[in-house]
């Protein structure tokens, strides 16, 4: 029922398509015969089409940052904490727009989509998407809402990357940068916890080279691995030991076996095949590979300054103390490199125990920066 919708909710919300018939060619050298982006919109575009926020999701995000799709949805959007009236992302005052990114499995085009030249799913037939291919997706999706400039782009994580990306090359088309829990380029460390993750995926007997949709389970244990790997490294040590310890699981005693004794084992494997359920394995390998490939500054011989100084938005950088994945000295490097280039921007380095996942939390520090800021903008734009 809609009376279980909370008041500072954007309430009941419907995902959009937007069709592109004509070819799109994509930085790996090959093309998509034309695609679909799914997104979301909440509040309203005002007459002078000033008061957009296009938010760009993380690695296994989607469309859906906000509201409900149904009355008796269990949890609304993964973002809803921080967008909604009276919230930080306030939309009485913001007209707010999510897309799924091409690759993912949430409505865009991606590997379970069906190839229009074998009637197939594409599989690893679907070619290589990258950030700065996800950044002109969401131009054609800025030109089809009639935005030529959003008053802020704002992500997190995979989703920070990508407005590192706007900025730079579309830099005439945001007046506000909001990059958190980022890093310039993935570390060495990063890219192989990202491999054994991929790894996880391709081993398993169930894959079948991709080609699993028509072929059974397909690869549920692998995909399952990879997420419990990766859930590891978007939390922190303090985090996990607050919320499990060495607990068993139930207080029961241990069975000196291979079953599960500790509650942190139970978490996992309950993180892992709830993902299964949700996700598509090969876009956890495609979508992976273009965090690995994200390097903006490789054009410019690895000059970061060079490569951010066509940037024209003034930016807020957001860290977490206790992110391990994208540590808050990543971030530190974007300030630095932003600094150098004489562009405005501010950072904060929030004091959180709940590591890289922080930013999809309601944290108060976090939420008060953040309001502060969307407060600026609004009084920026007189809204």
């Amino acid at each position: 029922m809609t009376e279980k919708i909370p008041p500072d909710s954007v309430g009941l919300v419907e995902p959009q398509d937007m069709i592109v018939a004509a070819e799109f060619p994509l930085a790996c050298g090959q093309s998509l015969p034309g695609y679909t982006l799914r997104y979301e919109c909440y509040g309203q575009l005002n007459a002078r089409r000033s008061n957009a926020i296009l938010i760009c999701h993380a690695l296994s995000g989607d469309h859906h940052a906000a509201g409900y799709h149904r009355p008796d949805d269990r949890k609304p959007g993964w973002w809803d904490n921080m967008i909604g009236p009276g919230k930080p992302i306030d939309t009485r005052r913001f007209f707010v727009v999510c897309s799924n990114f091409l690759g993912s499995c949430k409505g865009s085009t991606g590997p379970a989509s069906i190839n229009p030249a074998t009637g197939e799913p594409w599989g690893l037939d679907f070619p290589m998407v990258t950030v700065p291919d996800w950044v002109r997706t969401q131009v054609a999706l800025s030109d089809h809402l009639g935005i030529e400039q959003w008053a802020a782009i704002i992500g997190g994580s995979l989703g920070g990357m990508q407005v590192l990306q706007w900025a730079i090359d579309y830099p005439e088309r945001l007046r506000h940068a909001v990059v958190i829990a980022a890093a310039p380029k993935l570390s060495a460390q990063n890219i192989g916890f990202n491999e054994v993750c991929r790894q996880a995926i391709l081993g398993d007997p169930n894959f079948h080279g991709g080609r699993y949709y028509q072929q059974g389970p397909g690869p549920r244990q692998g995909l399952a691995l990879a997420r419990m790997i990766g859930h590891i490294t978007y939390l922190s040590d303090d985090a996990m030991g607050q919320k499990f310890g060495r607990e068993t699981r139930g207080g029961k005693a241990l069975s000196y076996g291979f079953d599960v004794d500790f509650e942190v084992e139970s978490y996992l494997r309950y993180q892992g095949q709830r993902f299964v359920d949700q996700f598509d394995a090969n876009s956890y390998l495609y979508i992976t590979k273009a965090l690995d490939y994200f390097d903006p500054a490789a054009s410019h011989g690895g000059d970061l300054v060079a490569t951010v100084a066509r940037a024209k938005a003034q930016f807020l950088v957001i860290s977490f103390s206790s992110d391990w994945r994208f540590a808050p000295e990543r971030s530190r490097e974007i300030v630095q490199a932003l600094f150098r280039a004489g562009l405005e921007v501010s950072y904060a380095e929030i004091q959180s125990r709940h590591g890289h996942d922080s930013f999809l939390l309601p944290i108060p520090q976090y939420h008060r920066v953040m309001g502060a800021y969307l407060e600026r903008i609004a009084k920026e734009q007189g809204l």
